[in-house]
C-alpha cells in the first residue's frame, strides 16, 4: 500500500507489468525492489550515501510516483522512491534513472530537487552510466554548483552491480533466498537488454586535444578540451576503479587528497594545472593490503600508459645488489617485456632507471656510478606506447582498462613491501630477572668502572 502522501506510485516489483520498450522502469523497478528485499544489498546502497540500517529499519520502495500536493506540474513523475523506517523517523529520497546511452538532465533534476523541498524528502538520488568519484559528488558540475540545499546523490549502475558482485563473492547475504535473488539481479544488470554498460570511450575533445599537443606541444590556459577531458578521464579511473573491485572481489577505491574528495570543482582546477604542466592525466587506486597504491599516468606527449607501485628497499640488506635482489625473487615470474624499475637515492643524487630484463641479467649494473650510495627505494612500473590508438576514443579506453589489470595480475599482486622485523628479546636479558632494579644498579655500576 502506498503512502498517503502519494496519488500515484507502484511498489517497486521485482517482475514489474511493464511494457518491453520501458528498459528504465524495468531496471529501476528490478533495483529498487532487490534494495528493499536483500538486507545487506540495501545496507550497502544506503551507507553509500550516508544512511544507517539497523536491524529494525524498514526500506520500502516505490515506483513512477506522483505526489498529492505541491507546486510540481503534472508532467513531473520520479521513476522511483525510497522509504527507510526506523521507529518513528523516516528518511525518504527520489529517483531518477537513466539507462543505455541516455544522460542525466540538469533541469530535470533541478525540478525533482522542488519537489523534495516541498514535500520536506531527504535528498535526490540519480542513476545512470556516468561515473563520480564518490556518491556526493555529482557527475554534473551544474548539479554540485546548485545553491539548493537539498543533496543529490549518485549512483552508476556499474557502482550497483560492482556492489551485488561483491557481496554474492564474499558471501555476505546470510539469507539463501536473498543470496538467490541478488543473483538474479546480477544477471539481469549484465544482460544487454538492461542497458548497463560501463565508461568505454573519451569525449571527441579528446582527439583534438591530441592533436593540439602534437601541433603546440602545450596545452592553453583556457582550454575547453582539456577540462572535458578531465571531466570524462574522473569517469573512467573511477570505472576503472569498480573494475578491479570485482577482479580482486575487494573494494578498490580512488585515493584522492581529502581536498578534493570535498570539492571536486578544486580537484578540476588542481589537475588542470598539472595537466598544463607535465602533459599527463593520472590518477591512483587504493588497493586493499596491496604493497602500495597503484598509479596510472597517461602521457600525451609521448602517447604513451604506464602503471606503477613503489617498493621501499629493505634496510637489513647493507648493499644495494642486495637490496635489488630482494625485489627481483618477488618478480621471478613476470614475463612481460614491458617491465622497468626505476630506483630512488638519497639526497640530490638522480633516479636511475633499467628493464627488468636488464637487472636480472646482472644486478650489480644497479650500482654503477652510485657505489658510495644505498638505492633508497624502487618504482617497478609497466609503461607501454599506444601511438595512434592512445588518440583514438574508444581504443585508449579498452588499451587502458587492459593494461591497469595486467600490470596488477603479472607485477603488483606479488610485490610484499619490506616491513622492519619485531624487535627481538636480547639474549643477555633473557629472564625478568635480568632486568630488575638490582641488575640495571649493576650494569650502571660496571659501566661507571669501565669508564
Amino acid at each position: 500500500m502506498r503512502p498517503d502522501y502519494l496519488v500515484q506510485g507502484e511498489v517497486a516489483r521485482l517482475f514489474p507489468v511493464l511494457a518491453t520498450t520501458s528498459k528504465e522502469g524495468r531496471t529501476t523497478s528490478i533495483v529498487l525492489s532487490c534494495i528493499a528485499n536483500v538486507d545487506e544489498f540495501g545496507k550497502e546502497l544506503l551507507k553509500s550515501v550516508g544512511v544507517k540500517t539497523g536491524k529494525k529499519a524498514v526500506i520500502e520502495a516505490y515506483t513512477e510516483v506522483v505526489f498529492s500536493a505541491g507546486k510540481e506540474k503534472d508532467k513531473d513523475r520520479p521513476d522511483g522512491l525510497l522509504v527507510v523506517k526506523t521507529g518513528k523517523k523516516e528518511w525518504r529520497a527520489l529517483i531518477e534513472t537513466k539507462v543505455g546511452a541516455n544522460d542525466l538532465n540538469e533541469e530535470q533534476i533541478e525540478r525533482y530537487r522542488a519537489i523534495a523541498k516541498d514535500h520536506a524528502l531527504d535528498c535526490v538520488i540519480t542513476v545512470s552510466n556516468q561515473f563520480s568519484s564518490r556518491p556526493e559528488n555529482h557527475p554534473l558540475q551544474s548539479v554540485r554548483k546548485s545553491r539548493s540545499k537539498i543533496p543529490v546523490y549518485h549512483w552508476s549502475w556499474m557502482f550497483i552491480l560492482t556492489a551485488a558482485d561483491l557481496l554474492i563473492n564474499n558471501e555476505q547475504v546470510e539469507d539463501v533466498d536473498q543470496m538467490f535473488l541478488l543473483n538474479e539481479l546480477k544477471r539481469f544488470l549484465t544482460h544487454e537488454s538492461a542497458g548497463v554498460k560501463g565508461f568505454d570511450r573519451m569525449p571527441p575533445e579528446w582527439s583534438e586535444l591530441n592533436k593540439q599537443v602534437s601541433a603546440a606541444g602545450g596545452i592553453p590556459a583556457k582550454s575547453l578540451e582539456a577540462m572535458a577531458v578531465l571531466e570524462a578521464w574522473h569517469q573512467e579511473t573511477r570505472d576503472l576503479s569498480l573494475i578491479l573491485s570485482r577482479q580482486t572481489e575487494t573494494v578498490v577505491s580512488e585515493k584522492l587528497p581529502r581536498k578534493h574528495l570535498q570539492d571536486p570543482g578544486l580537484r578540476l582546477k588542481e589537475e588542470f594545472a598539472s595537466l598544463r604542466e607535465t602533459g599527463r592525466l593520472q590518477a591512483v587506486l587504493a588497493i586493499p593490503d596491496a604493497a602500495s597504491p597503484v598509479e596510472i599516468y597517461a602521457n600525451i606527449l609521448s602517447r604513451t600508459v604506464s602503471v606503477e607501485m613503489f617498493l621501499r628497499a629493505p634496510e637489513d640488506r647493507k648493499s644495494t645488489k642486495a637490496r635489488v635482489t630482494w625485489l627481483l625473487r618477488q618478480l621471478k615470474n613476470v614475463v612481460t617485456p614491458d617491465i622497468h624499475v626505476r630506483l630512488m637515492w638519497p639526497g640530490s643524487s638522480e633516479a636511475t632507471h633499467y628493464s627488468l630484463e636488464a637487472l636480472r641479467e646482472d644486478p650489480a649494473i644497479a650500482e654503477t656510478d652510485k657505489n658510495s650510495l644505498q638505492v633508497l627505494g624502487f618504482h617497478v612500473f609497466l609503461s607501454r606506447r599506444l601511438g595512434a590508438r592512445f588518440t583514438q576514443n574508444v581504443n585508449f579506453i579498452s588499451d587502458l582498462e587492459a593494461i591497469v589489470p595486467e600490470f596488477y595480475r603479472t607485477v603488483g599482486q606479488n610485490l610484499v613491501a619490506w616491513r622492519k622485523a619485531a624487535p627481538r628479546i636480547k639474549s643477555e636479558r633473557d629472564e625478568a630477572a635480568d632486568v630488575s632494579i638490582d641488575a640495571m644498579e649493576g650494569e650502571a655500576e660496571e659501566f661507571a668502572m669501565d669508564n
